[in-house]
């Protein structure tokens, strides 16, 4: 059987994405650069702004935002649920981190995250 591992979202600008649902989500953070990585970021002319794939760790699966160069163009054939104490409140949180809104419903609120992906909030 296969386990989880990452789930991976195509990026235009993935150090900015990652920080948006390193925010969003609890427990979760960009994962730290050593000084390898920083080294090996460098050699390649890059930065970890510009990094191609920049990963966001916490208490499930590891996120992965890798950088794609054709723009998003239809609806997200698959999103995230976050479940939360108070709909309203995290609604409010999100929309100050850069997320808009799509869609307010009695049982959910459907998000945009800052780069158009779909995703929805409900209260448990």
């Amino acid at each position: 059987m296969a386990t989880l591992d990452q789930i991976v979202f195509d990026s235009a600008h993935p150090a900015a994405l990652a920080r948006f649902w390193a925010q969003a989500l609890d427990g979760y953070a960009v994962r730290a650069y050593d000084d390898a990585e920083l080294a090996r970021l460098a050699a390649l002319g890059l930065t970890p702004e510009t990094d191609p794939s920049v990963m966001v760790d916490g208490p499930g699966p590891t996120l992965c935002f890798h950088r794609v160069t054709e723009p998003k163009s239809a609806k997200n054939r698959v999103h995230l649920d976050l479940a939360v104490p108070n709909r309203p409140a995290e609604v409010t949180r999100l929309l100050g981190l850069g997320a808009t809104l799509k869609r307010e419903t009695s049982g959910y609120t459907v998000l945009r995250d800052p780069e158009g992906n779909e995703l929805c909030v409900v209260e448990r």
